[in-house]
């Protein structure tokens, strides 16, 4: 049903769903496509779906199209500039006979409603195959460039990255040699050129920058906040700049931190999953949009001007219950849409209305 959060005021009612009939292992992602259309895959057992529009503002879709990825542990899914969808799989081959062979595959989706490239692999990090089955989960950002950025936890703690080359050629794996990462870090790539960094560690988060576009990820400043691990966000909130958006590992709130400034506790009532974050303009002003699921599982809705959290973070419950994480975009016709998968594994999204501040629309399944 409705979402509203208008100057500090809030009301909700809850949203149904529709039964997606599978097994889902991680998602799911919301993109844009390079003509306007969302798009929407989850990851289950031996293959992606995907949904996509019909047209650029909806409501009808077509799908979801079964595209077959075997052997794929976790996936994670990610958009350029360009509006190439690239889609990362952390991959398990092996015998009953033998330590299992763990590797990273990549595919494009270059258009809309169109067929994937190829399957290929990117290797991995690591030296010794035994090693291989205790790399972690990948992530990846496209930087200004187009270049891909493939990210994953090593067995030594240490963070990795291998970045895709002018002319599609791979760069050799570069170790960013941190013993202490506890998970898949947070990664932005900012309008400015340069990729930000954040992972989790024991004692607080640690931080990278690249000095310039294409060079390689500098050490930056330790942030105060200890992190729970699969909780990290960040968003480009000015140009050049990024918030992270967090779960405190110790007072259990939802903390906005930059690098050089002070974290900021914000509220929230979050579970054990990441926080969605958007960049957008409401009534005229910068403001940042948020969205976790909630200690109860419900989505959790939050509004607040751009790097002015101190000031304040407008909650609300949304009264729906979902399964994983809920994630925002924008459509093609620049409104706000919120995705979630439901309690019977269906899906449903909200879109935004028109009208000040906030408002959400009804829940519609895909």
């Amino acid at each position: 049903m409705a979402t509203t959060v208008r100057d500090g005021a809030v009301t909700a009612r809850p949203a149904g769903g529709t039964a997606a009939g599978r097994t889902v292992r991680s998602g799911p992602w919301l993109l844009t496509g390079h003509d306007g259309r969302l798009i929407v895959y989850v990851h289950v057992d031996d293959a992606v779906l995907r949904w996509t529009e019909s047209s650029p503002g909806g409501p009808d879709w077509t799908g979801p199209d079964v595209l077959p990825l075997k052997g794929v542990s976790e996936l994670t899914v990610v958009q350029g500039g360009n509006r190439y969808a690239h889609l990362i799989g952390r991959r398990i081959r092996g015998t009953a006979d033998a330590p299992p062979a763990v590797d990273l595959v990549y595919a494009i989706q270059y258009q809309a409603g169109r067929p994937l490239s190829e399957w290929r692999s990117v290797g991995n990090p690591h030296a010794k195959r035994e090693r291989t089955a205790q790399m972690g989960t990948p992530t990846a950002v496209v930087d200004t460039s187009g270049a891909l950025h493939i990210l994953v936890p090593t067995a030594e703690g240490h963070l990795a990255v291998r970045r895709e080359g002018t002319g599609g050629r791979w760069e050799p794996w570069l170790d960013l040699k941190v013993a202490a990462v506890l998970d898949t870090p947070a990664a932005v790539a900012t309008s400015t050129g340069e990729v930000h960094l954040l992972a989790p560690a024991g004692t607080g988060a640690l931080t990278w920058c690249q000095p310039r576009p294409g060079g390689a990820p500098a050490r930056g400043q330790d942030l105060g906040v200890v992190v729970l691990p699969g909780s990290a966000t960040g968003v480009e909130t000015s140009p050049g700049r990024v918030t992270y958006y967090v779960t405190d590992a110790v007072g259990g709130g939802v903390v906005a931190v930059r690098p050089g400034a002070w974290p900021v506790p914000v509220g929230g009532s979050p579970g054990d999953g990441r926080h969605t974050a958007l960049a957008t303009v409401l009534d005229g002003y910068s403001c940042t949009v948020l969205a976790h699921r909630d200690t109860e599982g419900r989505i959790v809705l939050g509004v607040c001007g751009a790097e002015d959290e101190h000031n304040g973070v407008w909650w609300t419950d949304t009264g729906t219950v979902c399964v994983g994480d809920p994630v925002l975009a924008r459509d093609g016709l620049g409104r706000i849409v919120l995705l979630a998968l439901t309690e019977d594994r269906g899906l449903a999204l909200t879109r935004q209305q028109d009208g000040p501040g906030l408002t959400l629309g009804d829940w519609r399944p895909l």
